[in-house]
């Protein structure tokens, strides 16, 4: 018969934890996340959600860690930076901007760590499952519980002398680790991310309403609203505005980077606006899968793209018109409309 491994040392985990890029490690109670369920229920209520789903959806479950797993005592929340050492350089022509979380798949090493840890507290006879860019539990909520950071007036998580250019992930288990202490506020009276959002979407410190936060419009399905189409600009998946005006993300950010290099993909820092608006269907999803995308329907693709190529397009170029004049005879109605949108943007922009 197996004997159990003795339960692995905090500086074990911490070891295994930097193997695999993890900077940052904190432990949270286990128990309800009181304060994040009721301002799940409070904003979903009030339709600051904008029909979003993710921890919205079943709020008594994503802030609940015995749900996922039963007789849990610790959430292990680890942080992993994202912001790459050398940033490509925007290419020439009609160029689409993409977040940097999502360049690469930067979830995918965090999981391989998180999983680490957890097949170590495994040999110890205890449950341990690792979660990450999951709907199972509020990873930011845990973060601020475990004593990795503080919420942000964008409401990230700011980590002391580091920023908020990480990606999030827990491992919820039966076995039992000191909990950390929650961080003070670094804010103070800051409010460059209030002024700085480009839709003016963090309606109060640490409240963003979803229904205008370009974050969330470029994921949403539907018609994109009028009013913020030009203030998209070249965005296309993501907006990266409310950390590039932090002082913290930006001033401590530096020092926490991560070599692209050995990314097993693609670096999607700009996406050729009119190559995806050529590109079939099944091609888009080949490229862009990794990416939440509706449906896994490339039609919301296609929507941003208008936008971004009536934002910065040329119209003197023959392949804008040709492409131009494909989707404003499209069998779809909202494709036509955003393309004819993007028409008039591109006249617009030239008699201006």
């Amino acid at each position: 018969m197996r004997r159990p491994s003795p339960l692995p040392t905090w500086d074990e985990i911490a070891s295994i934890a930097a193997d695999h890029g993890i900077e940052r490690l904190g432990v949270a109670p286990a128990d309800v996340l009181e304060r994040a369920r009721a301002a799940l229920l409070e904003r979903r209520a009030a339709g600051l959600h904008a029909d979003m789903g993710f921890t919205y959806r079943n709020p008594e479950r994503s802030t609940d860690p015995q749900r996922a797993v039963e007789h849990a005592r610790s959430i292990i929340v680890a942080a992993r930076p994202y912001l790459a050492v050398d940033e490509p350089e925007r290419p020439p022509g009609a160029q689409a901007r993409v977040a940097r979380y999502a360049w690469v798949d930067h979830y995918a090493p965090l999981r391989v760590g998180l999983r680490a840890i957890a097949a170590r507290i495994k040999q110890a006879d205890h449950r341990a499952v690792a979660f990450a860019d999951d709907n199972s539990v509020v990873d930011r909520e845990v973060a601020h519980l475990g004593g990795l950071g503080w919420f942000g007036k964008n409401a990230n998580i700011l980590l002391p002398g580091a920023g908020s250019f990480f990606v999030l992930g827990s491992i919820i288990t039966t076995a039992e680790y000191p909990v950390g202490e929650p961080v003070a506020d670094g804010c103070g009276s800051c409010r460059r991310c209030l002024d700085g959002c480009p839709t003016g979407a963090i309606v109060a410190p640490g409240v963003v309403d979803a229904n205008t936060c370009l974050a969330w419009l470029v994921q949403r399905p539907g018609t994109f609203p009028v009013e913020y189409r030009e203030v998209l600009g070249d965005r296309l998946y993501g907006c990266d505005d409310c950390q590039e005006v932090c002082p913290p993300a930006v001033r401590l950010g530096d020092g926490h980077r991560v070599d692209l290099v050995d990314a097993h993909e693609p670096v999607q820092a700009w996406v050729d606006v009119l190559d995806l608006l050529e590109a079939t269907d099944d091609e888009l999803i080949e490229r862009h899968g990794r990416w939440y995308v509706a449906d896994r329907n490339p039609i919301w693709l296609r929507r941003n793209a208008l936008i971004v190529l009536g934002n910065t397009g040329d119209d003197d170029d023959d392949r804008t018109r040709r492409v131009l004049a494909g989707y404003r005879a499209h069998d779809d109605e909202m494709l036509q409309e955003h393309a004819e949108w993007a028409a008039r943007r591109l006249a617009d922009r030239v008699g201006a």
